[in-house]
């Protein structure tokens, strides 16, 4: 999980932010589609996939806007705008020490993001705007805006008791609604990152009208929008890459209005306007076994044993990871504190790894959880990112004390081996679709 810092607006509130890749370009994305923190975005895969993706080709910066998540709540009679979205931005951007960047709106972010780009062109030499809109509400010149009915139901929603919390994922999601975990998860994510009274006053300053903007606006611009969106219909992205000059406009063919959520492409989109290609070729993915070990019972331990008793187990569990990591030819991609992250090139190799490994720690009276998973990564400087990462890690987790657990795929690709395997049936696996059958390898 990424450090999360603070940078102080200029009416003195902090502003949770965090820093995704290294990358010279240095991009920017205010809101993502959702009223969700930052924060909750290692709990989905698809969504840290996505962020991975964007902070591959560059620093890739992510905030919650003021009275969200992390960051500072709003004061009782002071409602947030459009405006202090803007400058909030540029007290991150000035934390990071960026003298300019490429912004990223998503939906109503692309309001602030819209306002930064003519207010201070000189910080802005490319703007991404996704399903986003220059005008909420509708009027007789911008028919395919939000009734004002609509709207005014949909504000009186937010605060109703008796609302069923998580409506919204048809219109925001609809790719995820037959995934009961995605739902339950997504209602406490959208719990835990606005209150009822903040997400009201958010819907209150995305009715800002920035339509008399655009033709002022001299940035290069790319708009994306879900064709068969239903929450912010396709209508509004045609309307503003129209009415920006030169605006690439590139409508995709999906009907999730959350970027992440969706199978489409739109980081490759994002990652080739900004920097003229899609930086991942063939060769930085590939197939691979994905091990993660974790000690049992670390932190009950550290504390029986002291700081220095605990550090020098924690050199031998270092030490004789490596030793078992060379013999069987698994690369060590990181420490996780309590445990390891490697890849092989070989499935087999990894769980007989994997067996050596746990064996050799309880010589030294130490337990471990292992899962191993095999599926396609995606090669990041000295790290990995990917699905089947995401997957190796949840199958750890459902792993007993003293087991090395893993994924059907996994036995299918040893099958002839001399590994045996006892089935533990099927598990749900935190933030992935639908079940997934576990074995543990027998001793």
């Amino acid at each position: 999980m990424q450090e999360t810092r603070y940078a102080t607006s200029a009416d003195g509130l902090h502003i949770a932010y965090q820093v995704e890749g290294s990358a010279p370009l240095t991009l920017i994305e205010i809101a993502n589609g959702t009223l969700f923190s930052i924060d909750a975005a290692p709990e989905q895969p698809r969504w840290q996939s996505y962020v991975d993706k964007l902070g591959s080709f560059s620093r890739l910066i992510r905030f919650d806007l003021r009275g969200i998540g992390l960051s500072d709540p709003l004061g009782s009679s002071d409602p947030p705008t459009v405006e202090q979205w803007a400058s909030d931005a540029l007290a991150v951007l000035d934390d990071q020490g960026a003298e300019d960047a490429a912004v990223l709106g998503v939906h109503f972010g692309a309001l602030a993001a819209l306002l930064l780009a003519a207010t201070h062109p000189e910080r802005v030499h490319a703007l991404v705007l996704v399903n986003g809109f220059a005008r909420l509400t509708r009027c007789d010149d911008y028919p395919f805006g939000v009734p004002d009915s609509v709207l005014e139901r949909f504000r009186e929603s937010l605060i109703e008791p008796r609302s069923a919390t998580g409506d919204d994922l048809p219109l925001m999601a609809p790719s995820m609604i037959s995934d009961a975990e995605f739902a339950a998860w997504w209602r406490r994510a959208g719990h835990r990152g606005a209150s009822p009274a903040t997400a009201r006053a958010v819907w209150r300053a995305a009715e800002t009208d920035l339509r008399p903007i655009l033709d002022g606006l001299h940035v290069p611009t790319l708009v994306l929008h879900a064709r068969d969106n239903r929450f912010c219909r396709v209508d509004n992205g045609r309307y503003l890459a129209e009415h920006i000059a030169g605006a690439r406009y590139v409508e995709l063919d999906t009907a999730d209005h959350v970027p992440w959520a969706s199978t489409a492409d739109l980081a490759g989109e994002i990652e080739e306007f900004l920097t003229g290609t899609r930086q991942l070729s063939p060769s930085d993915r590939l197939l691979a076994t994905v091990l993660f070990s974790d000690i049992v019972g670390s932190t009950e331990q550290a504390t029986a044993l002291g700081d220095r008793v605990w550090t020098a187990r924690l050199e031998q569990h270092d030490r004789a990871i490596d030793r078992q990591l060379a013999r069987f030819g698994g690369h060590l991609v990181k420490r996780t504190g309590d445990g390891v992250l490697a890849t092989f090139d070989g499935p087999a190799r990894a769980v007989q790894c994997a067996v050596a490994i746990r064996d050799a720690l309880r010589q030294l009276g130490i337990d471990v959880r292992i899962g191993l998973h095999t599926g396609e990564i995606e090669r990041r400087d000295d790290d990995v990112a990917g699905i089947a990462v995401h997957l190796a890690q949840r199958v750890q987790t459902k792993a007993q004390p003293g087991e090395v657990l893993v994924s059907r795929t996994v036995v299918d690709l040893v099958v002839g081996s001399d590994l045996h395997f006892v089935d533990r049936g099927e598990h749900e696996l935190k933030g992935l679709p639908g079940t997934w059958r576990l074995f543990v390898v027998e001793d």
